[in-house]
């Protein structure tokens, strides 16, 4: 098995992988929807008290068992190998419908380079989008057909760097606007009666989870690679630090423009491909900084889909010994298919179903509801299924880190996961912080938890099917339906 170069290669590509457009836009947008600083406070006790802890879980297991997720559940107990694959099939979807919204990125960074910046709505009323949804798949097949050192780590050592340091001199730039006292006095003055609201604390949880990619068994196959000298908590550490800067960068940019211009703050979607846009094309060399602004949304959208395709890549090419730039291709290729109706939605053809878009349904039933189911299972099989010995060699016996992160992950955590989704299938409401991607329709919590299953459980056989015609590992029983 390919490993990290170095323990520096390991956390910019983790940093990669968990600094994605959530950190940039869906994070501003959901704080302004959230009662602005307020929304912080949450948010930080989800950060540190129970997704970061996971994520120590996540990579110790994934070197453990030095594994890809489907093996990994498989070396617990071989009847989870089906979970494994379920995983894969959560990331996979999201993935179909996240590689959509980046192509959107790398659309406005072609618009704003060439002084034509459109609007959202006219944006979407083309064609463009599909075109850049493909374009966007395949430079992430590519990365990852390059392997672990030379495709992820590679352009991880790049793109990462140039995150922080465009937003860093955006931050920069923006303490010269007039709006930038009362940005930052929305963004970072909490309003504590909001706090009394639990729907917020449900977002700010699914914000965490989704923000550090945990659950999602990337950071499993990321701990595969990993040397045994690298220290799993102090890298977790950098990893949480530096996505959590890069989420306080974004919104200490963002909203001192959004105030300069008069702009609104809760409008979620349109924060980023409307508003921004607008306020860029009033500036002086606002068609640079615009150009700035969707690079860094680009590369940490790229990053983080690279990461999600080597989760599927990785787990197919061990179950198959099919080579690794076959494989990245002929999933390249599958993700595009997958994602050409969420691509098609925000199209000039506006497919839906019903009256709500694609990529809209996809997120509200896949995005949310897979994802937290996902790392429910982690946090449960990797601790009530094996010893903790297994957790203790790789982060330290007896020590503060051990004593933290098991009972959190065995007990804590698990509850919070049933309790706050269960909170939003009972609660019947239509709650903007819930969802992954700000902005999208509401499609009722009958239609979320029917299509959430249907969806991932077609794709899950579908991949098991694929599996099989190699042979791979496959209960009994299910070799008997396929």
């Amino acid at each position: 098995m390919e490993l990290w170069s170095s323990r520096f290669g390991f956390i910019l590509a983790a940093i990669g992988s968990a600094v994605g457009i959530g950190n940039i836009w869906r994070f501003s947008a959901v704080l302004g929807q959230n009662g602005g600083g307020a929304y912080l406070i949450p948010y930080l006790i989800a950060v540190f008290l129970f997704a970061m802890p996971l994520m120590m879980l996540e990579l110790s297991m994934g070197r453990h068992f030095r594994a890809t997720v489907v093996s990994a559940f498989k070396n617990v107990q071989p009847r989870f190998n089906v979970i494994g694959w379920l995983l894969c099939a959560t990331v996979f979807l999201i993935l179909s419908y996240y590689l959509v919204i980046t192509g959107w990125t790398l659309g406005y960074i072609v618009s704003s380079a060439t002084g034509q910046m459109e609007s959202f709505a006219r944006f979407t009323g083309s064609y463009e989008p599909v075109l850049y949804f493909i374009i966007t798949a395949a430079i992430t097949g590519i990365v990852v057909s390059a392997g672990v050192q030379k495709g992820i780590e590679k352009i991880s050592t790049v793109m990462i760097p140039f995150c922080v340091g465009i937003l860093a001199l955006m931050a920069v730039y923006v303490t010269t606007l007039p709006g930038f006292v009362e940005g930052i006095t929305f963004f970072l003055s909490p309003d504590f009666s909001v706090l009394s609201n639990p729907l917020i604390w449900s977002a700010a949880f699914g914000q965490a989870f989704f923000s550090l990619s945990v659950g999602e068994g990337i950071l499993i196959t990321y701990g595969a690679y990993m040397n045994t000298e690298t220290m799993i908590p102090h890298s977790a550490i950098i990893i949480t630090i530096a996505d959590l800067a890069v989420a306080l960068m974004a919104g200490a940019v963002i909203f001192p423009i959004v105030f300069t211009f008069g702009l609104e703050p809760t409008i979620g979607a349109e924060l980023a491909f409307s508003t921004l846009p607008k306020a860029f094309a009033l500036m002086p060399g606002g068609y640079l900084l615009g150009i700035a602004f969707f690079l860094v949304l680009f590369f940490a959208g790229l990053t983080s889909a690279v990461s999600m395709l080597e989760v599927t890549v990785a787990a197919i090419r061990e179950a198959t010994g099919l080579s690794r730039r076959i494989t990245a291709a002929l999933f390249t290729g599958l993700v595009i298919i997958a994602g050409m109706p969420s691509a098609l939605s925000y199209s000039a053809a506006g497919l839906m179903i019903g009256d709500v878009r694609i990529l809209d349904f996809m997120d509200e039933t896949v995005g949310e509801l897979g994802l937290p189911v996902s790392a429910f299972l982690i946090a449960v099989i990797f601790t009530w299924f094996i010893p903790r010995t297994a957790l203790e060699a790789q982060i330290g016996g007896g020590g503060m880190w051990l004593r933290l992160v098991w009972p959190l992950c065995r007990y804590l955590i698990p509850a919070v996961l049933i309790l706050t989704t269960a909170a939003r299938l009972l609660a019947g409401v239509d709650f903007p912080g819930w969802r992954f991607i700000p902005g999208t329709e509401f499609v009722g919590t009958l239609p979320q938890s029917a299509g959430a299953f249907i969806i991932l459980a077609v794709l899950t056989l579908i991949i098991l099917a694929i599996c099989r015609l190699k042979g791979c590992g496959i209960p009994a029983r299910l070799r008997g339906w396929l």
